[in-house]
């Protein structure tokens, strides 16, 4: 049996009614994440970015968008209407609810007024957002969110009938939610299904609602909820918690809650993927003699050996001290780049050692300033 596809539109993240910049953002993020440059030989990074493309090759064709949003995954299927353009007969489709037709052909398994309309139906998906700091980000952390969301109501169990009493069979669409309608005639009649209005769609009448719902089955509540940030999340990637997001509906179950995640830059590092990056200011001094520096990393201060003549915009590699891979697997490294800083207002005693040793250089001939200036516009020249 196929593997049953996941929605297209929580695979991208985003609510059914995205706008085009939206599914674009959305899209552009989750590609960068799990493209297989950066994820090699990861299987499941693979398969994902598979996905995602997928899904933003429909939502981002307004033909197709419509389609699925209409027909599900069969909609854009290559097959969907196979068999020599009209698949039904040449007759003008122009006045004809697609939804309408597919459901009478397969009981509704298309969307838009089948004979499951009533039948269990998943909850909404809800957003939220989080904000965290970037050592936060790289090592993860529990946060707690405050969420609005419909739940089952406790009262009625989500019959919406007040307790001691159920719900009427509806007479007219015997409980599908769908009544049939011929329309047509002659040879061009045919039979299509839609709403039950005597029941709105819901295939029961209810004679007595609960109070505490209304008779809808669900209240809105909130809920105050710990979500796990994974270590090596970034900024603008989301994480998802099946399950908690809205109340299914006829027995559904209850939709997904995502939360989009906010890191606050860092005063001290810069992060790209995985990678950190340290601009660290050596003396002259230090850069010329050599030194044991330490170096600030995520993990706290280590110690590093300055080289002697080291040069200003060197930059040395410090392996394992990136961040986190979100996947769980290894570290990045941490790049530090060596910005050697220039003297300023030395007294007399500080230029003339410094114009001894120039000279010893063979790069200055005189006692002069000018030539003492001259040897320092060389050694920023060499930066």
């Amino acid at each position: 049996m196929p593997e049953q596809k996941r929605d297209y539109y929580e695979v991208l993240g985003v609510a059914k009614g995205a706008g085009e910049d939206e599914i674009k953002k959305a899209y552009r993020k989750l590609a960068k994440q799990y493209h297989p440059d950066l994820n090699p030989g990861d299987k499941t990074a693979e398969a994902k970015f598979k996905e995602i493309n997928e899904a933003y090759e429909i939502l981002s064709d307004k033909d197709k968008r419509a389609r699925y949003d209409q027909f599900g995954h069969a909609g854009v299927d290559p097959n969907f209407g196979a068999g020599g353009g009209n698949p039904f007969g040449g007759f003008d489709m122009g006045d004809i609810d697609l939804g309408d037709i597919f459901g009478s052909f397969f009981g509704g398994g298309f969307g838009g007024g089948g004979a499951r309309r009533n039948g269990p139906q998943r909850g909404d998906s809800l957003r939220a957002a989080v904000t965290i700091s970037f050592e936060e980000a790289a090592f993860g952390c529990d946060k707690e969110i405050s969420v609005s969301r419909s739940e089952v109501c406790e009262a009625c169990h989500g019959s919406g009938c007040e307790s001691g009493t159920t719900a009427e069979v509806c007479p007219d669409c015997r409980g599908t939610g769908t009544v049939r309608i011929q329309r047509g005639g002659g040879s061009f009649s045919f039979t299509t299904t839609a709403p039950c209005s005597k029941c709105s769609g819901t295939g029961k009448i209810i004679h007595s609602p609960c109070k505490s719902c209304n008779g809808t089955g669900a209240v809105r509540k909130q809920r105050k909820i710990t979500v796990h940030i994974p270590a090596g999340i970034d900024n603008g990637q989301a994480v998802s918690l099946r399950g908690q997001g809205g109340a299914g509906r006829n027995g559904g179950p209850a939709g997904d809650l995502i939360i989009s995640v906010s890191v606050r830059p860092s005063s001290t590092f810069r992060r790209e993927g995985t990678s950190i990056y340290l601009e660290e200011k050596v003396s002259f001094f230090q850069a010329v003699m050599g030194d044991e520096l330490e170096i600030p990393t995520i993990d706290g201060k280590v110690k590093w050996t300055l080289p002697e003549g080291t040069q200003s915009g060197t930059t040395f590699r410090l392996r394992g001290k990136g961040v986190p891979n979100v996947n769980g697997r290894g570290r990045g490294d941490q790049f530090v780049t060596v910005t050697v800083e220039v003297p300023r207002g030395l007294n007399r005693e500080q230029k003339e050692a410094l114009r001894a040793y120039a000279q010893t250089m063979g790069e200055v001939s005189g006692e002069s300033e000018e030539g003492l200036k001259g040897f320092f516009d060389k050694k920023k020249k060499k930066k």
